[in-house]
């Protein structure tokens, strides 16, 4: 079936009309399949839980690509809707209620959170540094878990639909203690850098850091 219009675009992926109550999530040309597959396998080990997602149904290639056929979710980014409204305690009310209905299941069936940052600190530029500095033997200290965490909670990764906060993405899925997660949203949410295309970057910075406190004090 050939895709219809752009729903959403990102860095690794779009979004496209497919049929009726599904879209298509098309990966980049040359992006790994094994990492499609990845995003693939997290959704359908969480699909049956208990919190506000779109559901995966099957990977297709198409014109030289990988893609994932989810569910169709109508409605618009949270941080489209914060940016519009400004409203930053609605934003992370949205975002701690959700948060709360994921991270309250148990999972066993996803790669360990600690798997995961020892795969990237290996692969930083920096990496010899921190291996000396005793970074792996940190890591190694850290509590364990069966936690599910998204990995990549923020809200260019929520809808809105009628109200409703729902969460997409999941190719970070990981399993492990719950601080965790709550500690890399607070990381994206505040520490990533700002966008180049804004004017005031002082101000959103400290609207970033307004964000991420409210988010921890909900």
């Amino acid at each position: 079936m050939k895709y219809g219009k752009v729903l959403g675009e990102g860095n690794t992926a779009t979004v496209y009309e497919w049929e009726k109550g599904k879209v298509l999530k098309l990966f980049v040309k040359g992006y790994p399949k094994s990492a499609v597959e990845r995003e693939f396998l997290n959704v359908k080990s969480i699909n049956n839980m208990s919190f506000a997602k779109p559901r995966a149904y099957e990977i297709i290639d198409c014109e030289e690509r990988v893609g994932i056929i989810y569910e169709r979710v109508e409605g618009e980014s949270l941080l489209d809707w914060v940016l519009r409204t400004g409203d930053l305690q609605g934003c992370a009310g949205y975002m701690a209620r959700l948060h709360k209905t994921v991270v309250q299941n148990r999972v066993n069936n996803v790669p360990e959170y600690k798997e995961f940052l020892r795969s990237n600190l290996l692969k930083a530029p920096s990496a010899n540094i921190m291996i000396g500095e005793g970074i792996l033997d940190i890591l190694d200290g850290l509590e364990d878990g069966d936690t599910l965490c998204h990995g990549d909670f923020h809200p260019g990764n929520i809808l809105l639909s009628n109200g409703y906060p729902i969460v997409i993405d999941f190719m970070n899925v990981c399993r492990g203690n719950v601080l965790y997660d709550v500690a890399r949203t607070v990381y994206l949410v505040q520490f990533t850098p700002v966008p180049t295309d804004v004017v005031d970057s002082e101000t959103f910075l400290e609207l970033k850091k307004t964000l991420a406190d409210l988010y921890l004090m909900k």
